[in-house]
Formats: C-alpha cells, sequence, structure tokens
C-alpha cells in the first residue's frame, strides 16, 4: 500500500474572475496537508496540519515535479505572489516579489520551470512561466487573454480558462502562440486525465453543470459526472480516481469502476471545513486541501 499526501485549497470567489486572481474580499484560507495510507479506493488520512497559518489568503495549491512542495498564492494588501511549501522541512518561502500579481503557479513539463496568471500593469492577464525560483520570467503566449487558469496537456499543448461572457475552453499551442475555442460556459477547474492528452472540465449549460473530457486531437468529447451540488473544484489521482471536496468531506469517483461519487472521509473531526480546491502529487503519496483558515 502507498502512502499518499493530500494538499486541498479553497475558491476564489467568482466576483474576483473579472480579475482572476484574490480581491480585496477573498476569504481567510489556509492549505492543510495531510498523509494517506491504504489504496486509491479506500485511502485512510493522518497527521492532518495546516501548512499555512496565518490570517488571510492562501489558495491555489500545485505540487511541484518531486512531490516534496507545494507551490501556492498569497495575498497580501491586494497583491497576489507565489510562495513554496517544502514538506520536508516545514519552511514556507515568497517565490515571486513582483510589481504585477502572479497566482495559480502549475508546474511545467520538465519540471524545472512552473507557470502562472501574471496580472500585468495594465491589468491584462496573460500565461507566463519562472525558473522554480521565481526568477527569469519568460512570456508564454503572447496574444492570449485575459487568461484565468490552464493545465498542460503536453509539452506544447495547454487547456486554457479564458474570461469572457461566458468563459470559455481554449486549446492553445505554447509553440505558434496560437489558440482555438472549443467550449463555451466552462468552470474554472481543468486538469489533464492521466494517461491520456484529454482535458477534464466542468461545463454549465443553463442550470446543470456536468464534468466533461475532451480530447483535443479529435475534438470527442464525453460526459464523466455531475460536480457535486455547490462544489466545483476536484483533482485527479495519478491512477485515474477524481476527488472532489464539499464541507468538510472529501469524495471520490473512479469512472471506471463508480456510477456516483462516493464518500472518502469527513475532515469535522480534525477541524477542515468549507473545502475547496484540491491538488494531488504527481507521484500519488500527497494531496493538498484549501479550506477555511484556522
Amino acid at each position: 500500500m502507498r502512502n499518499i499526501r493530500l494538499a486541498v485549497a479553497a475558491l476564489i470567489p467568482l466576483a474576483a474572475l473579472t480579475h482572476g486572481a484574490a480581491s480585496a474580499q477573498s476569504p481567510d484560507t489556509d492549505i492543510f496537508v495531510a498523509e494517506i495510507s491504504g489504496t486509491a479506493s479506500s485511502p485512510s488520512f493522518s497527521g492532518w496540519r495546516n501548512v499555512t497559518r496565518r490570517a488571510g489568503y492562501d489558495n491555489q495549491p500545485g505540487f511541484s515535479a518531486d512531490s516534496r512542495a507545494v507551490f501556492y498564492t498569497v495575498q497580501e494588501s491586494g497583491q497576489t505572489d507565489i510562495y513554496r511549501h517544502d514538506l520536508d522541512s516545514g519552511r514556507n518561502e515568497q517565490v515571486t516579489a513582483t510589481p504585477e500579481s502572479e497566482y495559480s503557479a502549475t508546474m511545467m513539463p520538465g519540471g524545472d520551470r512552473f507557470s502562472a496568471i501574471r496580472v500585468e500593469a495594465d491589468s491584462t492577464q496573460r500565461l507566463w512561466s519562472f525558473r522554480l525560483d521565481g526568477s527569469a520570467p519568460e512570456l508564454v503566449l503572447t496574444d492570449i487573454a485575459p487568461v484565468g487558469y490552464h493545465a498542460w496537456l503536453t509539452d506544447t499543448t495547454l487547456g486554457l480558462f479564458v474570461l469572457g461572457r461566458p468563459a470559455t475552453l481554449q486549446i492553445a499551442d505554447a509553440e505558434t502562440g496560437s489558440a482555438r475555442v472549443a467550449g463555451h460556459a466552462i468552470g474554472r477547474s481543468l486538469h489533464r486525465v492521466p494517461g491520456r492528452t484529454a482535458v477534464s472540465f466542468l461545463h454549465r449549460d443553463g442550470g446543470a453543470s456536468m464534468i466533461r473530457t475532451l480530447e483535443p486531437a479529435t475534438g470527442a468529447s464525453a460526459a464523466l459526472i455531475a460536480p457535486i451540488d455547490g462544489s466545483q473544484d476536484y483533482a485527479w489521482t495519478p491512477n485515474g480516481v477524481m476527488v472532489m471536496g464539499s464541507g468538510s468531506v472529501l469524495y471520490a469517483f473512479d469512472p471506471l469502476t463508480d456510477s456516483t461519487w462516493r464518500e472518502l472521509v469527513d475532515l469535522s473531526g480534525a477541524g477542515i471545513d468549507g473545502i475547496t480546491r484540491l491538488a494531488i502529487s504527481p507521484d500519488g503519496t500527497q494531496i493538498a486541501v484549501v479550506a477555511n483558515g484556522g
């Protein structure tokens, strides 16, 4: 049986999506990390700890390629920057400290750089990349804005949440800088489907929502499952199980064996409630959770 650590992150208010990053009214959220033993279908959790214990907005966790650190977004005085929590030492350190705001750090293929949304001086939101220490910023997609969230599908292909009315799913090519619209009225949670070059996303159709997949190469799309009521954030384990949170409870859905969400664990006993964003490490040994500040 493998050990798994979980990191879970909280949400940015929908009103803040006009700028993508946290707003002055952003909630007090923290990132909680735990160790998980067992299997993907029957995990057990232990050692829950708040790794960002402070007043304010700590959100949007994403693991490093070696699964030994969590990158996350911090808001202070309206400014957002990327921070890093080292899982071995327990230390937090600031990674970006720029006049612009950066958020939504995501490891790039290769593991030696991360990409993030930067809110530039004129409020333009574009996708940039940085070394792991926050240095050497480079623009990834020059002509595509305003980008809100993103996921790498291959070394050069990305799925983008592009702000608008409605927000669109766009498939971008980092080599050519081009993008095409592949869907409308989507949510912010974009992910590469494990073992495939497909992107998963939440699609809103009137009052109904559905988590779907899209194969960029063929355009084939399939419905997976409706999200848990009131939730929009989820993550994938490396072996293809989806994890979603609601209140103090984590749920799982295996597209190969499940017909509905099943409860994994109630974290109220650990003092964790208001779960939103989730991140699972590339090696499947860790998970991080964003929840109400504690």
